[in-house]
């Protein structure tokens, strides 16, 4: 079974490297030591499982699944962490185990029993979890690879069919998520100004008059003009004033 253990403490990965040891299970273990890591390792040697701790810098372990879900053959999750309070989200996740530090052998031995029964048959799937925070990164599979666009980068939401494109000043992306989700996900940083998109409200510099005479939002970094719904025009209007939040 090829394994990835995701932890930001060295000795929390050399702990859970030696557990796999005496289990038998460590000729094929790598490491990374934060979630951002964790997916470039996984999309180079495509693990069977990753042992991931939860709170983590740079991305953490709930971000990292969610990204991970998207890739067509993903790896079977099992969280390794000291707090219990992620155990819903991970749950959300539909890991294969959540596991509390210091992790026991038995503990360890049985999450890995149950990957590999799953692992037989595949009947498991990893969907995009529901995190308990805002994500810090957006993420899509390009070609077979997974494409990342930090979220700060975004400057509006924009709706076209069956995708949404995260767009900023220097590139873009396509993602799957829906426009309703995206803005209950990151309503701190986006208000809705149109049914098809959302914007952040620090990039608006104003409103003003498209060349039709509608109402529209000028958007820092951007040439396009995005037009405003008359049944929105409150809502944009108060969160100018009061700022984001």
């Amino acid at each position: 079974m090829q394994i990835l253990i995701v932890d930001d403490e060295l000795l929390a990965r050399q702990r859970l490297r030696h557990l796999l040891e005496d289990l038998g299970e460590a000729e094929c273990v790598q490491e990374a030591e934060n979630g951002l890591a964790a997916l470039n390792a996984v999309q180079k040697s495509a693990p069977d499982l990753v042992l991931m701790d939860v709170r983590m810098p740079v991305m953490d372990g709930l971000e990292a699944a969610h990204h991970l879900a998207r890739l067509e053959r993903a790896p079977l999750i099992v969280f390794t962490t000291a707090y219990d309070e992620h155990a819903l989200a991970a749950f959300d996740a539909q890991a294969v185990a959540y596991l509390l530090k210091p992790v026991r052998s038995e503990r360890l031995e049985e999450a890995l029993e149950r990957t590999r029964l799953l692992l037989a048959g595949r009947e498991a799937s990893v969907p995009v979890p529901t995190g308990e925070a805002a994500r810090q990164h957006l993420s899509a599979l390009v070609g077979g690879e997974l494409r990342l666009m930090p979220v700060e980068e975004v400057l509006c939401f924009q709706a076209d069919g069956g995708y949404v494109g995260a767009i900023g000043s220097a590139r873009q992306l396509l993602i799957e998520d829906p426009l309703r989700e995206l803005e209950e996900e990151f309503a701190d940083d986006f208000v809705r100004v149109h049914r098809n998109a959302l914007i952040r409200v620090s990039a608006i510099r104003g409103l003003g008059r498209d060349d039709d005479g509608n109402l529209a939002v000028e958007i820092e970094g951007l040439n396009d003009r995005i037009p405003v719904s008359r049944r929105l025009v409150a809502g944009v209007r108060r969160r100018l004033v009061g700022g984001a939040g």
